[in-house]
């Protein structure tokens, strides 16, 4: 190993499964690893009103060979989840693996990055660069293989997938071929009960046909980070919603605020919001054209009408 990497890769950690929350999980998973060796800092538990809890956690896999496409969707993905404090986690692979695991640290994130090789033989060897920047940064180099270990690596990177997505709550596949090593990932996490997402790509495209394929099967189609926030943060989300809603219910004049307000609790026709408002048929014929032409209300017909 290069001296100039050396100082990072001096000290292999060496833990089993048990004995880390963040690792814990995988002691449940098929082929539960029985000995983990890491460089870095394995990732804590978030406190939060008191209460301790894991880490978000999203494996972001695909092509080796991706498109420019990939590029952006792997990269914009990684970097909004980790402005969210989500953990990423990948397997430092040419394409989307170290995009995704780029665009985590480029947010100032935490990542993971799980070896099919033995730990003290970090592959590629052309992101050791890489490799030093995930330690640097607070995460994380894991293997399953002893120092020394010699693998077959037809097998052992098919192995280490069990262990991206069983370390992960959420996996999402970027790109892949019809036959390839992120959809033996997607496997995994369907079996061990994780939700998967997939990048919906060009027909045409040989690097979307797996994506395409894990779509028509169930996988859920991935179009924008809030897909997977949405899933990951439920209460966060559910409570900004409901601060949208309450915002748009608040009009440019008391009027207006009585008459989105009498829409929200559930009247539609004219007369209804009159009954509610006590508005004179004049008053609110003006103001509801005027929210109309704002964009806030649309008519449904016949005098009736509902928020936009």
């Amino acid at each position: 190993m290069s001296t100039l990497f050396s100082h990072f890769f001096a000290k292999i950690n060496q833990i089993t499964p048990l004995e880390h929350d963040f690792t814990e999980v995988l002691d449940s998973i098929v082929l539960k690893p029985k000995t983990l060796y890491f460089y870095g800092k394995i990732p804590e538990n978030i406190v939060k009103n008191g209460k301790q809890r894991r880490p978000k956690t999203v494996a972001i896999v695909g092509s080796r060979h991706n498109t420019k496409y990939g590029e952006e969707i792997a990269y914009q993905l990684a970097y909004e989840l980790a402005k969210h404090g989500v953990i990423i986690v990948s397997g430092l692979a040419y394409g989307i693996d170290s995009i995704a695991h780029g665009g985590c640290l480029d947010a100032g994130g935490v990542t993971v990055a799980v070896l099919g090789t033995a730990i003290n033989y970090i592959y590629p060897k052309n992101h050791l660069r890489l490799a030093e920047q995930i330690v640097k940064q607070n995460g994380t180099i894991i293997s399953e293989y002893a120092p020394g270990t010699k693998t077959d690596t037809r097998y052992s990177f098919l192995e280490r997938n069990r262990l991206i997505s069983g370390l992960s709550d959420v996996v999402v596949v970027v790109e892949a071929a019809e036959k390839s090593g992120s959809l033996n990932t997607a496997t995994h996490a369907i079996n061990q009960g994780k939700e998967v997402f997939a990048v919906p790509g060009n027909i045409t495209n040989p690097y979307s046909q797996g994506c395409n394929k894990l779509i028509k099967q169930g996988a859920i189609p991935y179009t924008e980070p809030k897909d997977i926030l949405e899933l990951l943060f439920p209460e966060e989300f559910t409570q900004k919603h409901r601060k949208l809603k309450a915002k748009n219910l608040i009009g440019d004049t008391d009027i207006e605020t009585l008459i989105l307000q009498a829409l929200a609790s559930g009247a539609r026709s004219g007369e209804e919001i009159m009954v509610k408002t006590h508005l004179p048929p004049e008053v609110f014929s003006q103001i509801i054209t005027l929210l109309e032409i704002k964009s806030r209300v649309h008519s449904l017909g016949m005098n009736n009408w509902a928020l936009i």
